[in-house]
């Protein structure tokens, strides 16, 4: 499948001090044997590939990423401490004893502190601790399905439900790749002091050592964190990684992969592409004026435009060389101008991609001149057609 580009949808959030655009442009056209797959530039949430990135899919522990998500919201509000104690039901202990789904061994009846279950679900992939954390925050694992179902629409996470904690197979739990993208995200950009626990290569509990299940920070991979594999027989062998190189961040999703060597090859091999045949372009900083726009009757003859927070886009670098921008406004404006009010239009233009159309706005305020100079200005248009 050809890759396609659009407008991711934290794109406009992702950052404080860009205004984030996403390339409508082709790179050389790259397959993936992913069922579902999407490519994703974090500083700008340019979509650099996608495959089937919204169709429903069974998540496995890939979906332990909202589980995740939900901790690191508590503890980051208060309401949780690293250090906090919570007990392991017969009811969680239960629910995965020999099942064969991955466990961190929690004894039954025994008390757990939240870093350790945090490590347990994130390194170890731990189905137990994940029902442990659940009953702690919500009495039972059904109630906290419930909340990050309701937690995930707000975050932007349009078509995923939540039916456990885990990502057990169950009819109704499902997630996209674009979600678990979006979820990626969040979690990267809104949780900086609990994310490095994603690139932990290991972890023991009850005198069981358990390695993190992620390629990515095993393999040659310069610049890997995060995030989670997943395996189900329905699934098939899924990968959530992130990579950050230079400043520049990179996340894939894929799922449906059929083996753990293809899981790993794949995720490796779409990394490489993205940093190699991309790369992020700052053409104008915070601050930076565009061009200046000629002011009718005001106290300043021109007034500079601007983006309102800078402009940084993602580009195949072969496209570079050929962008063009082109700033337009209808001029003379006419005074008074306040600051931040929209004047005209930066366009952005590159071969294979769509025309990119970006606000711009006054850098200053510009005043409206007294009688005494809207007069002299009118004269001096009458009589040497000139503008004030």
């Amino acid at each position: 499948m050809s890759p396609t580009f659009f407008r991711h949808p934290l794109a406009i959030a992702a950052s404080a001090f860009l205004l984030l655009w996403t390339a409508a442009a082709r790179a050389e056209t790259i397959e993936t044997a992913a069922r579902q797959a999407i490519v994703v530039d974090y500083n700008t949430g340019a979509v650099l590939l996608e495959k089937n990135a919204d169709e429903l899919m069974t998540p496995s522990s890939m979906s332990k990423l909202m589980t995740v998500y939900m901790v690191f919201s508590r503890l980051k509000e208060g309401s949780l401490k690293m250090t906090d104690k919570l007990p392991v039901s017969e009811t969680a202990w239960k629910k995965h004893y020999k099942t064969g789904g991955s466990l961190m061994f929690l004894p039954v009846h025994s008390m757990v502190t939240v870093s350790d279950l945090l490590r347990g679900v994130i390194i170890q992939s731990g189905n137990d601790a994940c029902s442990v954390l659940a009953e702690g925050i919500a009495g039972s694992e059904e109630a906290f399905a419930e909340q990050e179902t309701r937690k995930a629409r707000q975050i932007g996470l349009t078509k995923s439900t939540f039916r456990n904690a885990s990502g057990w197979p169950e009819p109704g739990h499902q997630m996209t790749a674009r979600d678990l993208s979006v979820l990626a995200t969040h979690l990267i950009r809104d949780f900086p002091d609990y994310y490095p626990i994603f690139g932990e290569k290991s972890f023991s509990y009850n005198n069981i050592k358990q390695d993190n299940r992620n390629p990515l920070i095993w393999e040659n991979v310069p610049g890997a964190d995060g995030l989670k594999t997943g395996h189900t027989e329905e699934g098939g062998y899924g990968e959530v990684g992130s990579v950050l190189r230079n400043g520049r961040r990179v996340i894939v999703v894929l799922n449906g992969l059929t083996s753990i060597k293809a899981r790993a090859e794949e995720s490796q091999r779409l990394i490489e592409w993205a940093f190699r045949d991309f790369d992020d372009y700052t053409l104008f900083k915070p601050g930076d004026a565009v061009t200046d726009a000629e002011v009718w009757l005001g106290t300043q003859p021109t007034v500079p435009l601007a983006v309102a927070d800078g402009l940084t886009v993602t580009l195949p670098r072969t496209a570079r060389h050929e962008m063009k921008v082109t700033a337009s406004y209808d001029g003379p404006v006419p005074a008074p101008i306040k600051k931040g009010a929209r004047i005209g239009t930066l366009t952005i233009t590159a071969p294979g991609m769509e025309d990119q159309k970006i606000p711009l706005i006054a850098a200053a305020d510009v005043q409206k001149l007294g009688m005494v100079g809207r007069v002299g200005a009118a004269v001096k248009h009458i009589l040497w057609g000139g503008r004030g």
